[in-house]
């Protein structure tokens, strides 16, 4: 189940993140914002 979720979870945050900038698309910048955060973060952890 943990495996399927990690599959279909970049491909669900594209999407929603998408319409969100359709509908609302100042929030261009604060998505790409937390996108670059998370991922900065999550490249770091095993290096901690």
């Amino acid at each position: 189940m943990d495996f399927d979720l990690m599959l279909a979870g970049p491909p669900l945050v594209s999407l929603l993140s998408g319409i969100a900038i359709l509908i609302w698309p100042r929030l261009l910048n604060y998505i790409v914002a937390f996108y670059l955060i998370f991922f900065g973060l999550v490249g770091l952890l095993p290096l901690i």
